[in-house]
């Protein structure tokens, strides 16, 4: 008689069972840890690494008067890339909210506030860049939630993070459809431009996600927030050069 009949054959279930179970932990507590551990990022990301960084930035403000003309150029690179890297702290706190929330559901908005609120907060950011608001925001409520300020503050960050142009210029617009139900919001800037072919890849579209090549966290960040509230953004030429930001929400009921 053979031993081999009561022997487990290879690649068996109980293999896999095992496997996943060597450690002693269970893929739920496993998930547990991973969540814990995203929030203790999230944490020195919004306390320690930003505040370290805003200190720099104080003491390159009090630097400006002992400088010479030569030390001035190198001054404003520390100023710039100090401000950037506060800025990406933040969105990285926003997106590690965003995975970590349990609860997902949209509700209503006031768009005008929100997009009103952005615009000034950039603006004042942005001391070299020029804010352009046409018309008037529609006065209605759309299906979103807090994070929906990420969303424009993103967009307008990189308006003019991703510009070459003296002075950088964001024309803001937003209007309603009321046919559709549905407001348009558009950022456009006169930048460089982003061809066709790379639109989708800059919000980390398709399997590779972050990975996928020309994708910014901001705007993952942007495309993740927009998906969840059932919208769209997209990305159009501006003219007569640029790109514009094109986000579509639904009117709330």
């Amino acid at each position: 008689m053979s031993d081999g009949a009561d022997s487990e054959p290879a690649g068996s279930a109980s293999d896999g069972a095992d496997a996943e179970s060597a450690d002693g932990v269970t893929p739920e507590e496993r998930l547990k840890r991973q969540r814990d551990d995203l929030r203790l990022l999230n944490q020195v990301m919004r306390h320690d690494i930003r505040n370290d960084l805003q200190l720099v930035g104080a003491y390159a403000e009090l630097l400006d008067d002992h400088v010479d003309e030569d030390g001035k150029e190198y001054l404003e690179v520390i100023k710039r890339n100090t401000q950037s890297a506060v800025s990406l702290t933040t969105t990285v706190r926003d997106l590690a909210e965003v995975m970590l929330r349990e609860d997902t559901d949209p509700s209503r908005v006031a768009l005008d506030r929100v997009l009103s609120q952005q615009v000034e907060e950039v603006r004042s950011a942005y001391s070299e860049a020029v804010f352009t608001v046409e018309g008037s925001f529609p006065d209605e409520a759309v299906v979103a939630d807090e994070m929906l300020s990420s969303v424009f503050r993103n967009l307008l960050r990189n308006a003019v993070q991703h510009n070459d142009e003296t002075p950088p210029t964001v024309t803001v617009s937003a209007t309603l459809d009321e046919g559709e139900g549905v407001v348009e919001v558009r950022v456009a800037d006169n930048g460089p431009g982003i061809p066709e072919g790379q639109r989708d890849e800059v919000f980390g579209k398709g399997e590779k996600g972050l990975d996928s090549p020309g994708a910014g966290i901001g705007l993952y960040l942007v495309r993740s927030l927009v998906e969840i509230y059932d919208g769209d953004v997209w990305i159009e030429d501006n003219e007569p050069e640029g790109a514009a930001f094109v986000v579509r929400l639904s009117v709330a009921e």
